[in-house]
């Protein structure tokens, strides 16, 4: 088959497609012929060298990915030959094929094309997970995402709606921001032009927001504590702009202030499993209602790879990216 493959790291530019061996195929797995794979920054970092597939996944990038089942494992029962999946994956989707615990593995939701069902598994693994599974968001709290625009953002603002939250975003550009105003978030903020932390305390006369999602990481660790209200959970996806930062600790005693971290890519088979079935059970029937829609930006052919790099490192896109065979 043919796969993407990183010839040393460093820029978009060493990635090349290349012809390279068939997945195996163990008993708990399912082997999927891939319609569509979707970029994530984790792909990036590792390009990058800084982000490794977890032990036993692919070495080729990829998280997410589409397509029909070709082959399964001799204990797998669920899934057979011919159906249409999707899939969170600890690595392989820049491929022609990948082979995937069949735990991982979600079907295509009703009224989703084949191909944009690849933007869906990890952005809704993800979001679930951590905002719903992790920090309790539940209705009638209020959430802000920062990135709003971004392929987990746009997910983040449609499922935050669906499950009767106010939602709050920032991103950086009018354009983004109507995007975004679009897919239902309440309030949108420039965070070039305007101080988030103002603006949410004016909008929740003082109080500031329950829950916080947050990929920005050690620039706006401070802002964020002084934007949650009593109680508010704070919860770190990523350190976009650094890891290092210098906190005044006294605000999340005052009010009861709780931050996690967690990634999803390192997690077990098992615990990856259980937020699959979540998801499942949560989540796709939102999207079957149409309440929940995949944002897919550009859809480029699996051999301009280095271009869709480029494309997500420069922020210019809205929602997410796709890679086709």
């Amino acid at each position: 088959m043919k796969a993407i493959v990183i010839t040393s790291p460093g820029g978009p530019e060493v990635l090349q497609l290349l012809e390279v061996d068939d997945p195996k195929v163990g008993d708990d797995d399912v082997l999927i012929r891939i319609a569509a794979a979707a970029l994530n920054r984790a792909d990036t970092l590792q390009r990058n060298g800084r982000h490794p597939p977890p032990k036993g996944a692919s070495e080729y990038l990829g998280v997410e990915c589409s397509g029909t089942v070709e082959a399964v494992g001799k204990n797998v029962a669920r899934w057979k030959i011919g159906d249409q999946v999707c899939a969170l994956l600890g690595g392989g989707g820049y491929a022609e094929k990948v082979a995937v615990p069949a735990g991982q593995v979600l079907p295509v939701p009703a009224g989703v094309s084949l191909k944009d069902a690849a933007s869906l598994p990890e952005v809704a693994c993800t979001v679930w997970s951590t905002v719903f599974m992790m920090c309790k968001l539940s209705a009638g709290e209020t959430f802000l995402v920062h990135g709003g625009s971004s392929g987990i953002g746009t997910y983040a603002i449609q499922i935050a709606k669906y499950m009767r939250a106010k939602v709050f975003v920032t991103a950086g550009s009018e354009e983004k921001l109507a995007a975004c105003k679009d897919l239902g978030a309440d309030v949108c903020i420039n965070y070039k032009t305007e101080d988030f932390v103002a603006r949410v305390k004016e909008e929740t006369q003082g109080k500031g927001v329950d829950v916080i999602l947050d990929s920005i990481g050690g620039p706006y660790y401070q802002r964020n504590l002084d934007s949650l209200n009593l109680d508010g959970r704070l919860f770190l996806l990523g350190f976009m702009s650094g890891t290092v930062t210098q906190v005044d600790l006294k605000v999340m005693q005052a009010r009861r202030l709780t931050v996690q971290s967690a990634g999803l890519r390192n997690r077990s088979l098992e615990n990856k499993a259980s937020i699959v079935s979540e998801v499942e059970k949560n989540v796709w029937p939102a999207i079957v209602e149409g309440k929940v829609k995949p944002v897919v930006y550009k859809c480029l052919p699996l051999s301009e790879a280095a271009d869709a790099h480029r494309l997500i490192e420069s922020g210019d896109h809205i929602g997410k990216i796709l890679l086709v065979p």
